[in-house]
């Protein structure tokens, strides 16, 4: 619906997207990186818009989702997590999975907008536990670009996985590029 309103955003503002989101797969992660500013959420809000990835979830504590605002968030795509109990948040997450035939669920893997130093490890065993792959995704400020990568099913070599990732976000630069993990 706001695809069009998006895609003469982008043009206006010189940002592009690179790359094709898996439309035929019903279920993935999108590990989104890095994640260094607010602005993110909005290029995302748009992104998911022209890469007509239109039912991509997004994670947030459940606060969140209560009155007055629990409504736009869910608008916007958000599922609620409990994050005040024990209950761990993977396992959470890949219930969620397995209750839905179709869910694409976007999250920054650092867990955070600060400086980093390796991503955290949550979104792949989320991918592992609920069996989907992940598809990372890129917001170059540098090159206002949005870079899809290549699709990427977990292995039993954890090490060698998070590697691949890595690598693909090492290209790439943040809005806040001192915040970007090495």
């Amino acid at each position: 619906m706001f695809r069009p309103f998006y895609l003469l955003i982008f043009k206006i503002l010189g940002w592009k997207v690179r790359g094709e989101m898996p439309h035929h797969i019903k279920k993935f992660i999108i590990a989104v990186a890095p994640h260094t500013s607010n602005w993110d959420f909005l290029v995302g809000v748009a992104a998911r818009s022209i890469l007509r990835i239109y039912k991509a979830q997004f994670l947030g504590k459940s606060q969140l989702f209560k009155p007055p605002f629990g409504w736009f968030f869910r608008i916007l795509g958000g599922h609620p997590v409990e994050r005040t109990t024990s209950q761990d948040m993977v396992e959470q997450v890949v219930k969620i999975f397995n209750h839905y035939p179709e869910f694409i669920l976007a999250m920054a893997p650092e867990g955070t907008r600060k400086k980093v130093d390796k991503l955290r490890t949550g979104f792949y065993y989320i991918a592992k536990g609920a069996h989907v792959p992940i598809v990372p995704v890129g917001f170059d400020f540098r090159k206002k670009e949005v870079i899809v990568g290549d699709i990427l099913y977990t292995s039993e070599d954890l090490s060698s996985d998070l590697e691949k990732i890595t690598a693909f976000y090492r290209t790439i630069t943040g809005r806040n590029p001192e915040l970007g993990f090495s």
